[in-house]
């Protein structure tokens, strides 16, 4: 039962870090995913630099729209990061039960993010889906979440669903790189901490660093199968996107188009936009989950306590009157 209280409040807290991380950096985001979104055409671009994107907005008047898609976005990085964290901490509760370890290795820790981040991308696709419509349609122009995911097939709500697959290598790699960065960094602290003393955590500034530094590393790895990922989900909104074939819209279609309209630098477009939003965000994901998780331990053992006295008052009658 305590193990399931951990995988909980490790979930809750990092599901309410992602949440206040992702409404923060929401603008960068949707400025981000635009760019990126966007092929070149006939040695033309739209947005020559990321500023290009805000300065439009600002241009037209939609500045508001920057935040186009927010509550969809907002629910898919909270179901993402509970369900996330949930199956990280519970499948790594599971290894160590099952092993008998006492830490987990860096294969094991890379097979136990890549199953919980599986899990992830198969329960919220259609909700990634949308969001990426939304953030990549013209300013003024996004739908609202039922509409977007009903416009076409079902199966068209799971588009990038492989790609995300794929990905789950990302946050394998960053948690991995995080967790082993913070042992190593809490093992030195323990040691000077006495025994009946309160669970040693990470400093705010710490886990800023630390969660930059494993992102930014896992981030530059994956970072090709991210951009054709965004390309496959991005809105249709003008004539040009609506005349290309349907194969634009496959993992191979997408391949195809940028190596033939940018070269092969064109897998990396938008990388210096995706690192700068993913590494403040995973950053502050991690400093604000390890902030608050000891908060969110205390409210679920106190829930808990709640409970079990309510389930003691209720038996009670029951054992007077016998």
């Amino acid at each position: 039962m305590s193990g399931d209280l951990e995988s909980i409040s490790e979930a809750t807290s990092g599901a309410i870090g992602a949440l206040v991380s992702t409404t923060i950096l929401y603008p960068l985001d949707t400025c981000k995913a635009k760019y990126q979104a966007e092929v070149q055409a006939h040695r033309l671009r739209k947005y020559r630099n990321l500023s290009d994107v805000l300065l439009e907005a600002i241009s037209t008047g939609n500045v508001l729209s920057l935040y186009q898609g927010l509550g969809t976005k907002n629910s898919q990085s909270f179901i993402a990061q509970f369900v996330y964290f949930y199956g990280y901490s519970y499948f790594k509760r599971l290894y160590l039960e099952e092993s008998g370890a006492k830490s987990i290795g860096t294969r094991a820790n890379l097979l136990i993010a890549a199953a919980a981040g599986a899990c992830t991308a198969i329960t919220t696709q259609p909700l990634d889906t949308a969001s990426s419509r939304m953030q990549t349609s013209a300013f003024g122009k996004s739908k609202g979440l039922w509409k977007t995911l009903t416009e076409g097939s079902w199966s068209e709500a799971f588009n990038g669903l492989g790609i995300s697959l794929l990905l789950t290598s990302n946050p394998a790699i960053q948690y991995t790189v995080f967790d082993q960065l913070k042992q190593h960094l809490l093992k030195g602290k323990e040691k000077t901490t006495e025994k009946d003393a309160a669970p040693v955590v990470l400093s705010a500034f710490s886990a800023f660093v630390l969660g930059a530094l494993s992102k930014s590393i896992a981030t530059v790895l994956t970072y090709p199968a991210i951009r054709c990922k965004v390309m496959i989900q991005a809105a249709d909104d003008d004539e040009e996107k609506k005349a290309e074939p349907k194969s634009s819209k496959t993992m191979s279609g997408v391949i195809c188009s940028i190596w033939k309209k940018e070269g092969i630098l064109g897998f990396f477009k938008g990388l210096h936009a995706q690192i700068l939003k993913t590494v403040l965000s995973s950053a502050l994901l991690l400093m604000i989950k390890e902030k608050i998780s000891a908060t969110t331990w205390v409210l679920i053992l106190a829930l808990r306590r709640i409970l079990l006295l309510r389930q003691r008052r209720l038996k009670s009658p029951e054992i007077i009157r016998l």
